[in-house]
């Protein structure tokens, strides 16, 4: 027990590797776990590195531990493709009102439609601009509702998001919607349609502080790794097209 605290290997997997199942001394069993780690990676599009390879063998019944998996790939040549790092978009410079950071990182609600995470990235199209923008239901980590425009405007970002997000979703007595500062989340309008709703509690995150709105910078992060980087867009149709594709038929 200690041994495997110390190491980081469950005990199932210690007790499946004494029974020959997760051992190098089995040439079969290593050469199935590395084919399915290459189907795996593959149908990922080369985005999946070993934490998520690990969790999809897991489902297909495979008990080993991410060491392992991460040690097979290296000797495999089979390497997770990322690029760049997130950037912070948020004009937080503005007059209006903010709300307090009523989520305070407690990003596990127990129902869906309790809390939803929004946020606003730049997408590079030819030599413009475009935003996207997504509201993520923390229940289940679903994109239920997003928009791609070619402004920053209230109407066109975050109101569009949530009209589409309220279409596919309902909402529970309670409701709270989480945002960093931007002025997109801030202005009278939003604000004052949300108010109109006493179910509805805004929440922002402090003050340069992303760590408070995690899940929805951490799928900007995954998004432009797996996809935006990858390749370049020179419509706004060509890119509306692929994030489509990548949230309604792959992420969600």
């Amino acid at each position: 027990e200690k041994m495997c605290k110390y190491l980081e290997v469950s005990k199932s997997a210690y007790y499946a590797w004494c029974t020959n199942l997760d051992n190098d001394k089995q040439p079969s069993r290593r050469a199935d776990l590395i084919q399915e780690i290459r189907d795996i990676y593959e149908g990922s599009n080369a985005t999946y590195g070993s934490p998520r390879v690990t969790v999809e063998l897991s489902k297909r019944g495979f008990s080993v531990s991410r060491a392992y998996v991460a040690r097979l790939m290296k000797e495999e040549g089979i390497k997770y493709i990322g690029k760049k790092k997130f950037v912070n978009t948020t004009n937080s410079n503005h007059k209006y009102k903010i709300a307090d950071n009523l989520l305070n990182r407690k990003f596990n609600p127990s129902r869906l439609g309790e809390v939803w995470v929004s946020d606003i990235t730049y997408i590079r199209v030819g030599d413009n601009w475009v935003y996207l923008t997504t509201m993520i239901d923390l229940a289940d980590r679903q994109v239920v509702g997003w928009s791609l425009s070619k402004d920053m405007t209230y109407e066109n970002t975050v109101l569009k998001a949530w009209n589409t997000a309220r279409k596919r979703r309902s909402i529970t007595k309670g409701f709270m919607l989480h945002s960093d500062r931007g002025v997109q989340y801030a202005c009278n309008k939003i604000r004052g349609m949300f108010s109109m709703n006493k179910n509805i509690k805004q929440s922002m995150s402090r003050k340069g502080n992303c760590w408070d709105n995690a899940v929805a910078e951490s799928f900007f992060k995954t998004i432009k790794s797996e996809l935006i980087y990858r390749d370049k867009y020179y419509t706004f149709n060509q890119a509306y097209q692929a994030i489509y594709n990548y949230i309604e038929n792959w992420y969600n």
